[in-house]
């Protein structure tokens, strides 16, 4: 415990020197400024900032990047309550009440309970990081190939089957990641795969441009097809933006409650926020002494998930930093902001890279306290953001993605890629296919042929060896439970209703 007290003075030192101060609140003004407009969420807004972070040093970009991941956290909850347009599925439980107050004239409160709520969850959360992720790193160390292809495959599998609306659905995007992920130069063998004689192809897909393509374009292509004839209404700010008494009450809490409800989901590989913002709006709504409100404008019902997404997105960090494994799209932008730096995030970053990880760590607490000063006194300039037409927005949002992806090489072929990414990320919005599958397999689909391979080498081609590893094997087990179970469930219900 002392020592790690004492790593993260080290890493106050860094967080708090003049230009990382800077580059922390860049990261929260612009982080909070594209993730309040309309159906914008914080994987768009850092896979589209990320070009801009290409020159600067890595703990001075990781530092932004981490304000920029609490900006767009932040921000997405003002379009969500002022709008009715939330810019991810993990605002859906906070547009179920948060609107609704907003209709109400109660606006104000429901911003200042999302702030605050996301402050003391994430301030919470990020003390709960700290003083798990050294232990983690302790028990990752004694991880071989084998375990880590199965932790691999359970990423893999709880993100399939969690994230979307069906496990084959999101499987599908899954095997375009990992197919995606082939192409390029065989790290071992030295020869090329699926590049089709374009040399721009023998480094493989950017993630970056995949991540920018499906989410940005993707997303405004779809905006222009389909949403923008519809009527959306801006609700108005009135009376106090204060919280009264009685809603400090009901708020608190929820917020404590949702910060146990959201951290656990956040620092195991179990597919997003989706699920600790739904079952901290189911809780509030049991444990409440108003249910009369629910469906009303219950300020529990923006506390309870706000906090709960927050927590989530910050227990994220811990597989995120000590395995190496991303649980959500935004994770696994994250990752590959690590890999553009030669940074590969596990169990040896805490012993190679300590000033940056734990100056990482202690930007969050610094970025926490940076969104509440900042963003409740400036939200009638969000709301003015929330003005613009959809149009110009999106117009904007792919010019701003073309600029970024072409920064990254200067090379042509990546915007030829990005729009095909792009067309393909439309498709895949059409028909409800999740894009964070993809993102992540062609993240942790060469990392996972790597570590095959080396258990491979290691047991002499016998592949017994991850069912005879006693941890591999039950990962492998828990894995093969969650593509099962919900086929179980489905089957069970169908023959129920006959």
């Amino acid at each position: 415990m002392a020592e790690t007290f004492s790593s993260l003075l080290q890493g106050f030192s860094v967080a708090l020197t003049p230009l990382n101060l800077l580059w922390g609140f860049i990261g929260v003004m612009l982080g909070t400024f594209i993730g309040v407009l309309p159906g914008v969420g914080p994987a768009l807004t850092v896979a589209m900032l990320m070009p801009l972070t290409v020159r600067l040093d890595p703990t001075g970009a990781l530092i932004m990047f981490a304000g920029i991941y609490y900006g767009a956290m932040y921000g997405g909850s003002t379009t969500t309550i002022l709008l009715n347009t939330p810019g991810e599925s993990a605002s859906i439980a906070t547009a179920l009440e948060g609107n609704l107050m907003a209709k109400k004239g109660r606006a104000g409160p429901a911003l200042a309970t999302a702030a605050i709520g996301s402050f003391v969850a994430g301030t919470i959360a990020t003390v709960l990081v700290t003083l798990l992720a050294p232990l983690v790193v302790e028990v990752a160390l004694q991880f071989g190939p084998a375990e880590y292809l199965a932790l691999m495959i359970f990423a893999f599998t709880t993100v399939s089957a969690v994230i979307g609306s069906s496990t084959v659905r999101g499987l599908t995007s899954l095997f375009l990641g990992l197919l995606l992920g082939v192409i390029g130069i065989d790290s071992q063998t030295g020869r090329s795969r699926f590049a089709f004689g374009v040399p721009e192809l023998l480094d493989g897909i950017d993630v970056v441009v995949l991540a920018v393509g499906l989410f940005a374009v993707g997303e405004a292509l779809y905006v222009a097809a389909y949403t923008s004839r519809l009527e959306e209404k801006l609700e108005q700010l009135k009376g106090s933006l204060w919280m009264s008494k009685e809603d400090w009450k009901r708020s608190v809490p929820a917020w404590l409650r949702a910060t146990a409800i959201g951290f656990p989901f956040g620092s195991i590989p179990a597919g997003g926020a989706e699920i600790p913002t739904f079952l901290s709006y189911a809780t509030e709504k049991k444990l409440s002494k108003h249910p009369g409100e629910f469906g009303k404008g219950a300020i529990e019902g923006v506390a309870g998930p706000e906090a709960a997404n927050n927590a989530s997105v910050t227990g994220a960090l811990v597989p995120l930093l000590t395995l190496g494994i991303p649980t959500s799209a935004t994770a696994a932008i994250l990752l590959s902001a690590f890999q553009n730096y030669g940074i590969q995030p596990g169990p040896l970053l805490f012993q190679s890279q300590p000033d940056l990880v734990w100056g990482l760590l202690a930007s969050l607490y610094v970025g926490n306290v940076l969104l509440l000063i900042l963003n409740l006194p400036l939200v009638g300039i969000w709301v003015k953001v929330l003005a613009i037409p959809r149009p110009l927005l999106y117009g904007g949002i792919l010019v701003f993605a073309t600029l970024g992806a072409y920064s990254l090489h200067q090379s042509v072929v990546d915007l030829v890629i990005l729009y095909i990414f792009g067309l393909l990320g439309f498709v895949m919005r059409r028909w409800n296919i999740p894009v964070a599958p993809a993102v992540i397999g062609l993240i942790l689909g060469p990392l996972a042929e790597t570590q095959a391979r080396r258990a491979l080498a290691i047991s002499q081609g016998d592949p017994m060896v991850f069912l005879t590893q006693p941890i591999s094997a039950a990962i492998l087990g828990l894995s093969l439970l969650l593509l099962i179970v919900p086929v179980v469930v489905k089957v069970a219900r169908r023959n129920r209703s006959l």
